[in-house]
C-alpha cells in the first residue's frame, strides 16, 4: 500500500490572520509557520510516501519559504481553485500519475495533528475505503432563531469531524470528478463528497490537540500554548555515524574541505563522511529519519552531489520547527590524511552551511591505531553529535 498526503492550503483565512499580508497558514505558531508544522507531521511519518500541497496562486513566495525545509520530500505544489472541493480535486488529479493506493486529505490549518492520529487513519484504510477521525460532541447544542434560543439539539450520535480524512485514491478521485460535473453541489469536507457518492467511511478516534485554527484568537492561543508548554525550550541531542570506502583518486572531501590525498572516498554523492554524520545527528534531534530517507542513494539526482546541500537541508528542517542549533561536534576517524592543518577550515565550512558561529562548531580527529579497516586505510569514518534547542 502506498499512501500520499494531500495538504489543502489554498484558502485565504482572513479571519485568522493577524497580518493582512499573509493568510493564516503562513502565520507563525511557536516560532514556525503553520504550514511548516503541518508538513513536518507528514514528512516524518514512515507510512506516508508522497506529499503534495495545493496553494493559492498569490502565495507562491510564502509557500516557498514555508516548504523549503521539506523540498526533498514533497512534490511540486499545485494551484488551487475557487472552492475547497475544487482545490482538492485539482490536487488529486496531480497525484494521479503517482497512482497511490490511498490518500490522506488534510487541512493546512490543523498543524497539531500527530503521528498516532495519522497512523490510525492509515490503519483504518486496510479494511475500509474511507476513514474519518472524529471526536464526540460534548457541549450542549442550541438552535437559534432571530437572536434567541429556539430549542435544544440532541447531541447523541453527533461527532466533530477532523482531518486527515483517508480514502482509497481511485474512489475519492472518481467521486470528486463526478461532483465537479454539477456546479450546484457544495461540500465542506471530503467525507461529504464520499457520502454523496456512496463510499463507506469508517470512524476512527480523533485528537483534541488536532484543532482547526480558524480565528486570530485560535492562532494566539495555539502560539501561547506551544510556548508555555516548554518555556525554556526543550534540549535535544542527536548522534550520527558514517563510513565510506577509499578508492583510486587524488583528494578526499571532509567536512566540506577538499584535501589532496593519494586516494578518494567512494560514494553516491561526494562521500563526505563528516557532513553525512552531522546531517544524521541533526535529523536525529527532530526525529526526522536519516540522510538516506531524504536523499536516497538510488536517486540519480544526488549522484556526485556536494554534501553541504544535505547538511543545509537538515538545518532548515530544524529551523522550520522553531529550533536553534546550539552546537555541532564532529569526530573524524582515519589514519591519513592529517586533519589538524585543515581543522579550522572545516569548522568554518560547517559554520557557514548552518549559519553558526565558529565557537559553536567542533571538529576533532583520531586514528584507529592501525586496527581494522580504518587502520589498514581502507576507509574513513566519522561520528557526530548535534545539540538543538526546540521551542
Amino acid at each position: 500500500m502506498t499512501v500520499a498526503a494531500l495538504i489543502v492550503a489554498a484558502g485565504r483565512g482572513a479571519r485568522a490572520s493577524t497580518d493582512a499580508s499573509q493568510p493564516k497558514q503562513y502565520c507563525e505558531i511557536g516560532g514556525a509557520p503553520m504550514l511548516s508544522r503541518t508538513l513536518a507531521v507528514f514528512a516524518a511519518h514512515p507510512g506516508v510516501h508522497d506529499i503534495l500541497v495545493v496553494i493559492h496562486p498569490d502565495d507562491v513566495a510564502l509557500y516557498g519559504e514555508a516548504s523549503a525545509p521539506f523540498s526533498s520530500d514533497i512534490l511540486p505544489a499545485v494551484m488551487g481553485g475557487s472552492r475547497r472541493q475544487d482545490s482538492v480535486r485539482l490536487g488529486l488529479e496531480a497525484l494521479a500519475d503517482k497512482a497511490p493506493t490511498k490518500v490522506l486529505i488534510h487541512d493546512a490549518a490543523r498543524p497539531l495533528a500527530d503521528e498516532a492520529l495519522v497512523s490510525r487513519v492509515i490503519d483504518a484504510l486496510e479494511a475500509s475505503p474511507g476513514a474519518l477521525p472524529c471526536l464526540a460532541v460534548t457541549d450542549t447544542l442550541k438552535r437559534a432563531d432571530a437572536g434567541h434560543v429556539a430549542g435544544t439539539v440532541p447531541r447523541e450520535g453527533l461527532l466533530r469531524a477532523q482531518t486527515p480524512q483517508g480514502f482509497n485514491f481511485e474512489a475519492i478521485l472518481t467521486a470528486h470528478r463526478a461532483a465537479a460535473r454539477d456546479s450546484t453541489l457544495e461540500f465542506t469536507d471530503d467525507t461529504s463528497v464520499a457520502e454523496w457518492f456512496g463510499i463507506n467511511v469508517a470512524i476512527v478516534e480523533g485528537s483534541e490537540h488536532n484543532r482547526k485554527l480558524t480565528t486570530a484568537e485560535d492562532l494566539m492561543i495555539a502560539d501561547r500554548l506551544m510556548r508555555q508548554s516548554a518555556p525554556a525550550g526543550t534540549m535535544r541531542v542527536g548522534s550520527g555515524y558514517d563510513v565510506h570506502r577509499l578508492g583510486p583518486g587524488d583528494a578526499v572531501t571532509l567536512c566540506g574541505v577538499v584535501i589532496p590525498h593519494t586516494r578518494k572516498l567512494l560514494g553516491h554523492s561526494d562521500a563526505d563522511v563528516g557532513l553525512h554524520a552531522l546531517t544524521d545527528a541533526l535529523l536525529g534531534t527532530i526525529a526526522d529519519g536519516d540522510i538516506g530517507a531524504h536523499f536516497p542513494p538510488t536517486d540519480a539526482r544526488w549522484r556526485g552531489a556536494s554534501s553541504d546541500m544535505f547538511l543545509k537541508d537538515a538545518g532548515e528542517r530544524v529551523a522550520a520547527l522553531g529550533g536553534k542549533i546550539v552546537h555541532a561536534d564532529v569526530t573524524l576517524i582515519c589514519e591519513t590524511p592529517k586533519i589538524g592543518p585543515h581543522r579550522d577550515a572545516m569548522r568554518g565550512a560547517i559554520a557557514d552551511i548552518l549559519g553558526l558561529g565558529l565557537n559553536q562548531v567542533s571538529v576533532k580527529a583520531t586514528t584507529n591505531e592501525q586496527l581494522g579497516f580504518i587502520g589498514r586505510e581502507e576507509g574513513i569514518a566519522a561520528m557526530a553529535t548535534a545539540t538543538v534547542m526546540l521551542p
